[in-house]
């Protein structure tokens, strides 16, 4: 777990603890992070990468 960025020991802290417990990216999407907080990015990129991000809107297609 690599992160780059101001108050980011919290972050790191949950991406270790994920790895030790053998969370897959479905279990840090579901997980309920505090909103609006910094720890919250880490489950938007869960969301993300499952196609189902809360805070990005869908690319229009032409």
């Amino acid at each position: 777990m690599g992160i780059v960025g101001r108050e980011t020991e919290g972050l790191i802290a949950e991406g270790v603890l994920a790895i030790e417990m053998g969370a897959l990216i479905e279990d840090l999407a579901l997980t309920v992070h505090a909103h609006p907080t910094l720890s919250e990015t880490e489950m938007e990129t869960a969301e993300i990468f499952l196609g189902s991000a809360t805070h990005i809107l869908p690319r229009k297609t032409k």
